[in-house]
């Protein structure tokens, strides 16, 4: 259950708690290199001038609160670099951070990351399908917001789950540019008096997007800057434990009631597509070593055109040319590469059986075995 509480301790991990207080200080309190991942939402020092008001002269609900209001850049910049290197000093060696800002405060937030020494990975563009208009006139319509995702360290081996988003995105490549709705309707939270709970509050398709693809269920997502919560109700649907720190009691008190509200997913449908190279390596002698392919036996192109026999140390003759699977496919077809195991298959019972279908009969086997 999600609690509101103040850090007593740094020796046990708070999961699944909002913490009340400073971002800094409360990240300082914390054991180091304990987090997977820290999506971060801070102030965007938006500099406001004087009130906003509509055609109809109505005044715009704009984000004039007093924790977006800094003194200058230059306190903007000291707030950003010492709460980088409190969020660095928690993440894993593996471990990676997102940050969201808008054109006032992501470039100096930016350039602050990789000052700290974190090595970006991707800037995401999230484009507002639906954004607030321009009142005013005198500016293009600001319609999106950017993201950086970072890793801790240059070299880091950060989780990335390509074929789980290529499959949200109807199996096609996911892209840089997100095109998602801002929070509107039933999601938009109201406070009290039915007025917005949070200025800036983000769209659960941004965050489910973000923790799909760059953590795996069990890990442990940071949210220095959680507000009413959005980063901890999509890490409890997705099975991630988080982590939430927020100063203003307002928040938390909407953040609490949203979570106790929120399920998580069974665990069945927590599983999402991996990628093949997560897979086990399997040498293609082992399928001859276990005696589901046989030396001597010859092997067939699946587009019917070429044949090559086996050998005892698993590579292949045919056509005057010899080597491994993939060295064999690619010379009989003239080709700079190629995987042999979806190019090659064997004749079974009057049947044509993959090859890799005997890899994957051993990868299955292998996720059987006790760890």
């Amino acid at each position: 259950m999600t609690k509101m509480t103040k850090l007593k301790s740094a020796d046990a991990l708070p999961l699944n708690t909002i913490l009340d207080g400073d971002c800094i200080e409360v990240m300082n309190g914390l054991p180091a290199a304990s987090v997977d991942l820290i999506f971060a939402d801070p102030p965007y020092n938006l500099q406001l001038r004087g009130d906003l008001h509509r055609p109809d002269n109505s005044q715009v609900d704009a984000v004039d609160d007093a924790w977006d209001q800094f003194a200058s850049f230059e306190a903007y910049d000291r707030f950003t670099r010492e709460w980088l290197a409190a969020a660095r000093r928690l993440l894993k060696p593996n471990g990676a951070i997102w940050v969201i800002g808008s054109y006032h405060n992501i470039f100096r937030v930016g350039a602050a990351l990789q000052d700290a020494g974190f090595w970006v990975l991707n800037d995401v563009v999230w484009r507002k399908s639906n954004p607030m208009p321009n009142f005013r006139g005198k500016r293009l319509t600001n319609a999106h917001e950017t993201l950086i995702w970072a890793s801790r360290d240059e070299g880091a081996k950060y989780t990335f789950n390509y074929e789980a988003l290529k499959a949200l995105n109807e199996g096609i490549q996911m892209r840089s540019d997100w095109v998602l709705p801002i929070c509107t309707g039933h999601e938009r939270l109201k406070d009290e008096n039915g007025d917005k709970a949070h200025p800036t509050q983000k769209p659960e398709s941004l965050l489910h997007r973000v923790l799909l693809g760059t953590t795996n269920p069990g890990d442990v997502v940071l949210d220095p800057f959680f507000g009413t919560g959005t980063t901890g109700a999509v890490a409890k649907m997705l099975g991630r434990d988080f982590i939430g720190i927020e100063r203003e009691e307002s928040y938390r008190l909407v953040a609490e009631k949203r979570l106790r509200n929120v399920r998580r997913f069974d665990k069945a449908a927590l599983e999402v597509s991996a990628s093949k190279r997560a897979e086990p390596r399997i040498p293609f002698g082992q399928l001859i070593e276990r005696g589901m392919l046989r030396p001597g036996e010859e092997l067939h192109s699946l587009n019917g055109r070429h044949k090559a026999k086996l050998r005892a140390d698993g590579t292949l003759v045919g056509d005057d040319v010899k080597g491994s699977i993939h060295q064999v496919g690619a010379a009989l077809e003239g080709a700079p590469s190629c995987n042999g195991w979806t190019y090659w298959c064997i004749r079974r019972e009057g049947k044509q059986v993959p090859i890799d279908v005997f890899r994957q009969q051993i990868r299955a086997e292998m996720a059987k075995r006790p760890n």
